[in-house]
């Protein structure tokens, strides 16, 4: 198996020219100028701290959302929340949904529309695009579990687009640091006022994951993820093995906001796979019906499956007691797999 540069071609692909332009019109809106009066040319809003969005304009985007989100899943068609997703968030559903298509062409036969209720905005004052802020909702599905989104409008004209979800315990949420406004603080990613910055915990992270070594705390996705792993690695018959990879470009790029004890709560993406080889004269396990739509080749031996993770993690001030970066939640999802 290839490492990084097949490992990003997989997402990079499933985007295709509909990333392209979105960057193109991305490229067009950052160099935006005006001449005034006197000739000066003028950079709108480039340089200047604004708010990200403002209150009604972050509730009509999550309203927008979960209407073409709620499109989308009844009728299986990814068409209809492609212009509404990005990111992590975006490949993960486009899989979803194009499994769900080759599956049931008619439609979901399980739809329930989702409800997102109780939802609380926290969005941060910064220059420059991308502009993005914080949905936490209470759902109608994922039991007690708050619904945790992140909303990034990449250049004027262009539209909200959710491209972080995960799922979080109630209370998990820490309280963010706001100005007498009540608008929150970026934080830059490349900072060093942090544990890790948040430019570097996509790598970290899956360099912990392979390795067990790095800032991070212990907890469900992190030693008992590895834990997991390796309880699963070789079994009577088959061995697994695990590929961690950072995905961080472009519309993958982290966000962080301040939180009051002087840390960050971070939004990062990352890429996996699991490969299952099945010794002679066994089979590897049959996969389910999702798994089998998008497996390209013939399972024979071995079955490569791969998979995207949004990722949240609170990365304490740099000198903090216990300094130990905490990963909250993450949602991985199926995107492809290669049967050999």
């Amino acid at each position: 198996m290839t490492r990084e540069r097949s490992l990003t071609t997989g997402v990079r692909k499933r985007r295709g020219l509909r990333r392209r332009d979105r960057y193109a019109l991305v490229g067009a809106s950052l160099v935006a100028v005006s001449l005034t009066a006197s000739g000066c040319v003028v950079v709108h809003g480039e340089l200047e701290m604004l708010p990200s969005a403002t209150q009604g304009e972050a509730v009509k985007a999550v309203e927008q959302f979960t209407a073409a989100y709620n499109k989308a899943d009844a009728a299986y068609d990814g068409s209809l929340d492609a212009d509404r997703t990005a990111g992590a968030l975006g490949i993960i559903d486009a899989a979803r949904l194009k499994a769900g298509r080759l599956n049931n062409p008619k439609g979901n036969p399980q739809h329930t529309p989702l409800v997102l209720s109780d939802v609380k905005y926290t969005i941060p004052e910064k220059a420059g695009w991308p502009r993005w802020f914080v949905a936490d909702a209470k759902g109608n599905k994922g039991g007690d579990a708050r619904w945790l989104l992140v909303f990034t409008r990449e250049g004027r004209g262009r539209p909200w687009q959710a491209t972080y979800l995960t799922l979080v315990t109630p209370g998990a949420v820490p309280a963010f640091k706001k100005d007498e406004d009540g608008w929150a603080e970026a934080v830059p990613a490349d900072t060093a006022e942090l544990t890790l910055a948040p430019a570097d915990l996509s790598k970290d992270y899956t360099a912990y994951l392979q390795s067990g070594r790095g800032a991070f705390a212990n907890g469900e996705y992190t030693d008992a993820l590895r834990a997991s792993r390796a309880k699963n690695a070789t079994k009577p018959g088959l061995a697994t093995q695990y590929v961690d990879q950072p995905l961080t470009g472009g519309e993958y790029a982290p966000l962080a906001l301040r939180t009051v004890d002087g840390g960050a709560l971070v939004f990062f993406t990352t890429h996996h796979y699991m490969k299952q080889t099945a010794a002679t004269g066994a089979a590897v396990p049959a996969p389910n019906a999702d798994v089998r739509a998008l497996t390209t080749g013939e399972i024979k031996q071995s079955l490569t499956m791969e998979f995207v993770a949004a990722d949240i993690a609170l990365s304490p001030a740099k000198g903090a007691k216990g300094g130990k970066v905490t990963v909250l939640s993450r949602l991985e999802g199926f995107t492809g797999a290669k049967g050999e």
